[in-house]
């Protein structure tokens, strides 16, 4: 696409995005006088992106885990489930925490890893 064939963004910061994109990568350090500027690469190593997926996931598994374990509580709490209903669900959830805890180990993940800092709202979990 050249200068002329821009579309018009009504957004500053859309703009300014824009801008970034279209200048290409940056340098991030030049080696030495004269030198060409090293350019930013990614480096993917296999078995780290298979750890931070399985990290992420298993993240959630476990959020949607603890939901629905409160959940739970609370409809035990207000008396709308059967005895026969309590002890399916208490199995359930048992087993669920049973192979959270299985794929934690196999990917070699402490607890404290599937818990993600979200910065000033604090830990997720």
């Amino acid at each position: 696409m050249n200068q002329s064939e821009q579309i018009k963004v009504e957004s500053e910061a859309i703009n300014d995005f824009a801008r970034v994109m279209q200048a290409g990568p940056s340098p991030i350090s030049k080696s030495s006088e004269g030198d060409p500027p090293r350019r930013a690469r990614l480096n993917l190593d296999q078995n780290k992106v298979k750890n931070s997926l399985g990290q992420l996931v298993l993240t959630l598994v476990k959020l949607l885990h603890e939901l629905l374990e409160r959940q739970a509580v609370r409809r035990i709490d207000a008396g709308s489930l059967s005895d026969e209903e309590i002890e399916r669900l208490g199995v359930t959830l048992m087993r669920q925490t049973e192979e959270i805890e299985r794929l934690r180990k196999e990917f070699g993940l402490e607890e404290e890893d599937l818990n993600i800092d979200l910065g000033p709202l604090g830990k997720l979990l």
